[in-house]
């Protein structure tokens, strides 16, 4: 497979681009696709996330050891929850996984308010949120070495979140922001799972994937100038060819739909850019290889300006996209398969991470 990364060759205009979604527990398997693609020898340039994506991608950039695979492994095992009986069929898991991790939380993510001390009043209870992020934040920091992301060697680590009271993007890029924690887990504040938000400088933030599950676009805003190839893991089902059957289906339909790949008009806009500069450059050529008297120069000097804002300044082409797709088996119904962090999923959720990889990379060789 041919590699294409700034990291390898620096005359090469030219970026390899890691696209992680968020999906709770789901973002296991992203943790499988990596692993394949370390195997592979697939360098990135720039790692790109929200929610679970936005600390999968934390851990990629920045992890403590020098072997991010190993570490990002890690880091899901510790998450996992170990209650939940692994003989149990996948629906059953899920359930039973799901039900017992909204009761007693995980502890090395979320903690349920009612088991704070001081915290929740059952006689008087008015607050936005029923689990606190602390317990993230503290596993992060034994994951991420936040002095490396600000390396140049490291990935460019990026990482999208909501304003709760603008309902703009917040976007923290380690190239400009001095990363930690907190902005790590202000992407996951998923307010219809009752996360809280994250307050950073004044501004509260919540789950990046309320405005978009797959920070592509971002990432083209926050590098405009070279040209990209993207890697983008995608964690729910585009196509289900039965219709829900009642509620609980209908709403587990509705969240795939909302949640998966919407990158494929950033895709088109791309190309239909492409086909433009294309033009314009050969225009410029020919311009520039005609005999102009000096009233002509100065007029395309001022055309050379506006040509380097527009091809050079801001002309990101994205050259080849390959996604990485979760496939569910039949059509899994369940709403909450994204909270299932019982061990057993969370080591199957990786291995189908890999597999599936292993599969799109095969094909591209």
């Amino acid at each position: 497979m041919q590699k294409l990364s700034i990291h390898n060759d620096k005359n090469l205009n030219f970026e390899t681009v890691l696209v992680l979604q968020g999906g709770g527990s789901l973002g296991a398997y992203e943790c499988g696709v990596y692993k394949t693609l370390d195997k592979h020898g697939i360098k990135f340039d720039v790692v790109a996330g929200t929610s679970m994506g936005g600390i999968n991608a934390a851990i990629i950039a920045g992890s403590k050891s020098d072997e991010p695979v190993k570490t990002l492994e890690d880091f899901w095992l510790n998450l996992a929850e170990t209650a939940t009986p692994s003989f149990l069929s996948q629906d059953k898991r899920a359930q039973l996984s799901s039900m017992f991790v909204s009761m007693w939380g995980t502890p090395n993510a979320f903690q349920p308010i009612w088991f704070i001390p001081n915290l929740f009043n059952f006689l008087n209870y008015n607050r936005p949120y029923l689990y606190d992020v602390e317990p993230l934040k503290k596993t992060i920091r034994d994951y991420v070495d936040f002095e490396k992301l600000k390396n140049p060697s490291s990935p460019r680590l990026i990482i999208t979140s909501t304003d709760v009271q603008n309902g703009k993007p917040s976007i923290f890029d380690s190239k400009y922001d001095k990363i930690n924690e907190s902005h790590i887990v202000a992407g996951c504040g998923y307010p219809f799972y009752g996360i809280a938000w994250t307050e950073i400088s004044g501004r509260y933030l919540w789950d990046g994937s309320l405005l978009s599950n797959t920070p592509l676009a971002e990432v083209i805003n926050a590098s405009p100038v070279y040209d990209k190839k993207v890697y983008v893991v995608d964690l729910f089902p585009h196509i289900q060819e039965n219709l829900p059957k009642n509620m609980m289906e209908s709403w587990h339909r509705a969240r795939d739909i909302m949640d998966s790949d919407k990158t494929e008009h950033a895709i088109r806009m791309s190309k239909i850019i492409s086909r433009y500069l294309s033009l314009i450059k050969n225009m410029r050529d020919f311009i520039e290889s005609s005999n102009l008297d000096e009233k002509a120069k100065k007029e395309f000097e001022k055309i050379e300006s506006e040509y380097d804002k527009l091809a050079c300044q801001r002309g990101t082409i994205i050259r080849e996209i390959i996604r990485i797709r979760r496939q569910e088996e039949g059509d899994s119904q369940f709403l909450f398969e994204n909270a299932d962090f019982s061990l057993a999923t969370i080591k199957q959720l990786i291995r189908d991470g890999e597999k599936d990889a292993e599969k799109v990379l095969s094909t591209k060789s």
